[in-house]
């Protein structure tokens, strides 16, 4: 069904980066539907959408560790028409030691990070495809590319995500489909993931100077959008660093596919 309207879905909005692209994106012109674990913060954000913007906003309360309340998101994805971008902003953080790591923070962190956004992507990605029309924001992290001694689970996470995004352009690519698919990847960013609760790592713990608000990250993001970047890092200037980096990593495969090992392994 075709609709006169124009929605956006925002995970992980009620605060920091989610919140801010549900600002930006209500300042677009979009309609809301904002998802979250928290009913009163989602609650005060819509509120203060509503009036500041003047679109419709809806709040649907979910935590994306959950499999039920990923259904009731794929639901929403499926069923509203009017739903034109998709931003899998959702993501738990926690860092330290993968020896004596509790086994349900690295269940939880692999069922937000890498289970539910895929579920919602592949939830919508086909009306994308059947409209030829529709964009999905991947929230990924600089530590897709780097692994820290304490970011094994998180880094692994978001590489799953980076190259998720990638498999997925490349597919739309090959079929031509006006479908945009964008990865994000911040560095470290001013938002309640860094505390001694969340992350294990409180915000004071980092540099200033590497710090950026989650107003600039997101900014710089959906503009990397409209520019068409299929990849942005918010923070890097030297663009060409990322096209030496892949550049550098299509080399890297190609060299792979030799079928035979290499002569330093000295194998007959």
């Amino acid at each position: 069904m075709a609709s006169s309207k124009k929605t956006a879905l925002v995970t992980g909005a009620s605060s920091g980066i989610g919140a801010v692209y549900a600002d930006r994106l209500a300042a677009r012109g979009y309609d809301l539907v904002i998802v979250a674990r928290r009913a009163d913060r989602l609650a005060a954000l819509s509120k203060d959408l509503a009036s500041k913007h003047g679109v419709t906003v809806r709040t649907v309360v979910a935590d994306l560790s959950k499999s039920d309340d990923v259904r009731k998101v794929e639901a929403v994805l499926r069923e509203d028409a009017s739903i034109e971008v998709l931003v899998n902003n959702a993501g738990l953080a926690r860092l330290g030691s993968v020896v004596g790591a509790a086994a349900e923070g690295t269940a939880e962190q692999i069922a937000v990070n890498i289970v539910a956004l895929t579920s919602l992507t592949q939830a919508v990605l086909p009306l994308f495809k059947q409209r030829d029309a529709g964009t999905i924001i991947n929230v990924a992290s600089v530590l897709a590319l780097h692994a820290l001694p304490i970011s094994a689970i998180y880094s692994g996470t978001k590489g799953y995500v980076l190259n998720y995004t990638r498999g997925i352009q490349g597919e739309l690519a090959a079929s031509n489909s006006k479908v945009r698919v964008q990865a994000v990847l911040p560095a470290s960013t001013a938002t309640e993931i860094w505390s001694e609760k969340v992350s294990g790592v409180p915000l004071e713990a980092l540099a200033k100077e590497t710090v950026m608000s989650a107003e600039d990250c997101v900014d710089a993001a959906l503009r990397g959008l409209d520019q068409g970047e299929l990849v942005t890092l918010p923070s890097v200037e030297n663009d060409g660093l990322l096209k030496a980096y892949d550049a550098a990593r299509t080399q890297l495969f190609a060299a792979t596919q030799t079928g035979k090992p290499a002569s330093r392994y000295g194998v007959a």
